[in-house]
């Protein structure tokens, strides 16, 4: 398939990716929003049946509120009377209150008060009759309370008061009533509207997901069905790698578990609490500083008999408990000796009631010692000397790249004319001779694990797409995996601040090439099964660590011609981006090659 074919599916499948998108999201949106007006409809129904179910009981009020009036005025018993009395009262303080809510509302009766100006009206109309008969029916309480007997013609008056009212009372509540389920009524035919209009919507959207997403897509598998029963002999081959890459990966946690054994033998390592309290301190790091338990309760206190030290330690490890810090740290042993390490503070939770902070850190002191006589040197004039390498440095980088993109070329161009031979290979085989056939398949497969692993092998080296297209850790995650692969060795790459800050071009460049060395020179010459490939960050450094369990080297010796070649390179490079390269090395105990950049964040 050609990189037009392949560009061309790719746009195809972004452009489905985009009409599926789309006509879900509008799905979606249709659902809620139908969703969403129907309970807000329901809602208010609710509060509609309350409303009739109130109104109409206002009906039912009053006619009991003049049967009550009647038979107060006709009992004669004492009690009686009084209990009817009490009745009374309370019918009419309900009448009294549902009338006012059902005009202004009430939330504990679920009246919600917001009428329509056709009921308002008739409340309006109502009202004075209302007003009326409360009147009257107060004055018969008060009346029969005071005098305690129910006859005399104002009391007989108010009865008739009330009797005349009630008639047209309980008329105009009718048309309230009736006015309250013409609203209702007319609430859930809308509702009826919209749900037929949502659905034409919906079914107009699902029309046009076929016509454009799922017609075009079944022409599209059909064109390539002949492909995939093409590949299905393939697609075996590759469930049965997946198997054995299962295996493997099983294998790699078994030999990470044993790298970190290794690890804690090799680094000066020590837990402490947030407090600065010792929990465990490393073999490499106890013997450093002849660490005894029961003489130092506090970290600090074993990393320097010198005050100044040791409170400048003490407020580092608690500014940064938090939030963790990587840097140089100045340390003294108990025999006056100064100690410079290149030191971690890690915070993590081995539980979640627990809290820790782990300290890895790196002997540096013959790097410091040097460094500071540089930075000496620099004092007096050797500046200069520094800028003319810094420009020879440039020159050399610039012309690798330039080597890489010939390289690159050269390789593309050779691998094409492998495949062009391939393919006329392919076009002479005559199926009719069966033995030159068999022979000439044989060879093809042949050339072809060739061309496979000269392309892996040659072009691997080069410019990494990732690079260039997504930043430094991408390109550093695939280094590893491609280089484990490709190796047979066990390469972990560790992102521990989850640094994902693009650089300047020329710096990422340059970072990926020194860590590429590194990890190949741990492959070639230090003789390494496991390599632990990490980077962190702080506000102003990035840090980048290469440790092997290989063979190692004493620093005081001269390297290889190869090996020398690569570590020139390496610092040339690393001066060119104003970063600080450290190796730090034992015989049979690996080696850690160091990388410290000042970020400028682009």
């Amino acid at each position: 398939m050609t990189k037009h074919s392949n560009s061309l599916d790719q746009r195809t499948f972004e452009k489905l990716s985009r009409l599926y998108i789309i006509a879900l999201s509008t799905i979606a949106i249709s659902v809620i929003v139908s969703q969403f007006l129907i309970r807000k409809h329901l809602k208010n129904q609710q509060s509609d049946s309350r409303v009739i179910n109130i109104a109409g009981r206002q009906r039912m009020l009053s006619q009991k509120l003049t049967k009550e009036t009647l038979l107060l005025f006709s009992e004669k018993d004492a009690s009686k009377k009084q209990e009817i009395t009490q009745q009374l009262k309370k019918t009419l303080s309900l009448w009294k209150s549902s009338h006012i809510a059902l005009q202004k509302g009430n939330d504990s009766l679920g009246l919600p008060g917001n009428n329509s100006a056709i009921v308002s009206k008739q409340f309006t109309e109502i009202n004075p009759i209302f007003d009326v008969i409360n009147s009257a029916t107060n004055s018969i309480i008060t009346h029969v309370e005071e005098t305690k007997i129910s006859t005399g013609k104002s009391y007989n008056s108010y009865i008739d008061i009330i009797k005349v009212n009630e008639s047209s009372f309980l008329t105009k509540m009718d048309a309230i009533v009736n006015q309250y389920d013409i609203e209702a009524n007319a609430k859930i035919n809308w509702l009826r509207r919209l749900e037929l209009l949502l659905m034409v919507i919906t079914l107009i959207i699902l029309l046009g997901e076929f016509l454009f997403i799922f017609w075009p897509t079944a022409k599209s598998i059909r064109t390539t069905l002949a492909e995939l029963l093409s590949a299905e002999k393939l697609a075996k081959k590759m469930a049965f790698d997946a198997d054995e890459l299962s295996l493997a990966k099983e294998k790699s946690v078994k030999e990470l578990k044993a790298l970190s054994r290794a690890m804690d033998e090799t680094l000066l390592s020590a837990r402490i609490l947030p407090d600065g309290s010792i929990i465990h301190i490393g073999n490499r790091l106890s013997r450093l500083f002849k660490y005894s338990q029961f003489n130092e309760e506090y970290f600090w206190n074993m990393l320097s008999p010198v005050k100044n030290e040791r409170n400048s330690i003490e407020e580092l490890i608690l500014k940064h408990k938090k939030t963790g810090w990587q840097g140089e740290v100045k340390a003294s042993t108990k025999d006056n000796e100064d100690i410079w390490l290149e030191m971690a503070i890690i915070p993590y939770n081995p539980t979640n009631e627990k809290s820790e902070l782990l300290i890895i850190a790196s002997n540096i002191t013959e790097k410091k010692t040097a460094q500071l006589e540089i930075d000496y040197l620099k004092q007096v004039g050797f500046e200069e000397k520094m800028n003319q390498q810094k420009i020879i440095s440039k020159k050399i980088i610039e012309n690798q790249e330039k080597e890489q993109s010939r390289i690159a070329k050269d390789v593309h161009d050779g691998i094409g004319q492998m495949l062009t031979g391939l393919k006329f290979n392919l076009e002479s085989v005559n199926p009719e001779n069966i033995e030159k056939t068999k022979e000439k398949i044989h060879q093809l497969k042949s050339q072809t694990s060739d061309i496979i692993k000269g392309v892996r092998t040659a072009t691997f080296n080069l410019m990494p797409s990732e690079l260039s297209d997504h930043g430094l850790v991408p390109a550093l995650t695939k280094l590893s995996k491609e280089l484990s692969r490709l190796t047979d060795k066990n390469i972990i790459f560790f992102n521990k601040t989850n640094f994902d800050f693009r650089l300047d071009t020329l710096t990422e460049i340059n970072i990926y090439r020194i860590t590429q060395e590194a990890i190949n020179n741990a492959i070639k010459y230090a003789n390494s099964s496991h390599i632990l490939l990490s980077i962190s960050h702080s506000e102003s450094i990035l840090s980048i660590a290469i440790d092997d369990n290989g063979k190692g080297f004493d620093a005081n010796k001269p390297m290889s011609k190869d090996g020398g070649m690569g570590l020139t390179f390496m610092k040339e490079r690393i001066k060119y981006i104003n970063g600080r390269l450290f190796i730090n090395s034992e015989e049979d105990k690996g080696t850690r090659v160091t990388l410290n950049i000042p970020l400028h964040q682009s």
